[in-house]
């Protein structure tokens, strides 16, 4: 997936995030804030170029079971991820 292809949605809960375009210095802050500023049931479907697991460790560890985490591709350099906003 080049950072031109589009993240595929289908659902208007699924909010995309192409963490790709976003300057790395300020990516886990973006993915943070982003991640806050959604409703239970909303998903945040995120794209990035490599697999980013101490991310997803620190993500788990601020949001604990608020959410959840799918992988929805993890081809090299096509990593999908929905993290779903839980109650």
């Amino acid at each position: 997936m080049s950072s031109d292809t589009p993240i595929p949605v289908f659902s208007q809960n699924i909010h995309p995030f192409d963490a790709r375009g976003v300057a790395k210095r300020f990516r886990h802050a973006a993915i943070f804030g982003a991640l806050a500023a959604l409703q239970p049931g909303e998903t945040m479907r995120f794209c990035n170029d490599h697999d980013p697991l101490p991310l997803l460790q620190q993500l788990q560890g601020h949001f604990g079971d608020h959410i959840k985490i799918d992988y929805v591709s993890r081809q090299p350099g096509e990593i999908v991820i929905d993290f779903h906003v839980l109650a």
